[in-house]
């Protein structure tokens, strides 16, 4: 490793090349508070591939012949993708007790799921174990789509091989049926595996949501935190294109739409409230109403925001 290669240091024109191509590419955004996590983790990758400046490794982002490859590698280099069985368990909870039976009630099956953004597959798993605990049919009373950028939370999801931190809300009894012991590590069994289908989506394209047909519901948990509010806003009204009227839109309970958009309303169901695309002819609820999400989940006894 080169001297140079081993002391760099972003100036502030690579700092601002940078933040704009990620923005514009996936979404990510970082501010000056993570300009210090940016330059550590673009110059870790330049090291490993033995690159003496930034600019080089910007060509090669660009460069069509390796840039798609190169950006999902990064985009894994700059991301937590932290996540766990049964996370936020309230909000899945009212997804299988009532929005697909309510669903199922209006016009019959299957329910169209999207879990956007689902790193290694925790919390599209976990709505397959909850449904068919609740005696749904998935691929009849439902359908299960997940997503993510990044090629290798993708790869880890299709294995279904898990550690012990994902199950730290994981009922015993639940990991006792689904799951079994290997190495030192958890095997989902096929019988759920088989209930998701998994697919590469940048959620900044939003003309590849059609693949994933009419939806009736979208988790985005805990990933639009990640960009700025303008890039909320495109990808939250991308979902709402796709959601059939009625539908549901399923965020983190941290995040709201709040001066984010007004494409949803909030709908109370017994006790987790989640945004709901208007029916048709119906009125959006002003935006402001998402300042009281949080405190109207503890008061609901939810999970609170973290």
């Amino acid at each position: 490793m080169s001297t140079a290669a081993a002391a760099l240091k972003l100036d502030d024109a690579e700092y601002r090349m940078f933040r704009d191509f990620f923005k514009s590419t996936c979404g990510l955004w970082f501010g000056e508070d993570s300009r210090f996590l940016l330059e550590h983790r673009l110059a870790r990758r330049l090291r490993q591939l033995e690159l003496e400046s930034f600019s080089a490794y910007h060509y090669l982002l660009r460069r069509e012949a390796a840039g798609e490859d190169e950006l999902a590698t990064i985009i894994d280099e700059l991301t937590t993708n932290e996540t766990y069985f049964f996370r936020e368990r309230s909000q899945l909870r009212a997804l299988v007790d009532e929005i697909i039976p309510t669903r199922l009630a209006q016009r019959g099956g299957p329910v169209n799921i999207w879990s956007a953004g689902c790193s290694s597959g925790e919390e599209p798993y976990t709505i397959a174990i909850m449904a068919l605990e609740a005696g749904l049919r998935p691929g009849i009373d439902l359908r299960i789509h997940a997503s993510d950028i990044s090629r290798r939370c993708l790869a880890k999801a299709r294995a279904a091989e898990y550690r012990e931190t994902s199950f730290r809300e994981t009922p015993p009894e639940l990991r006792a049926r689904h799951f079994k012991e290997r190495d030192g590590r958890w095997l989902l069994s096929e019988d759920v595996r088989r209930h998701v289908l998994f697919t590469r989506v940048n959620l900044l394209e939003p003309a590849r949501f059609g693949l994933l047909g009419v939806l009736d519901v979208v988790l985005c948990r805990n990933v639009i935190i990640y960009f700025d509010r303008e890039t909320k806003r495109r990808v939250v009204e991308s979902f709402a294109e796709r959601l059939v009227p009625g539908g549901h839109l399923l965020l983190g309970h941290s995040e709201s739409l709040i001066h984010v958009s007004s494409a949803f309303e909030l709908a109370h169901l017994r006790s987790e409230l989640v945004y709901q695309r208007p029916l048709s002819g119906a009125a959006p609820a002003d935006p402001r109403h998402g300042a009281a999400l949080a405190a109207l989940r503890r008061a609901a006894g939810g999970e609170g925001a973290r």
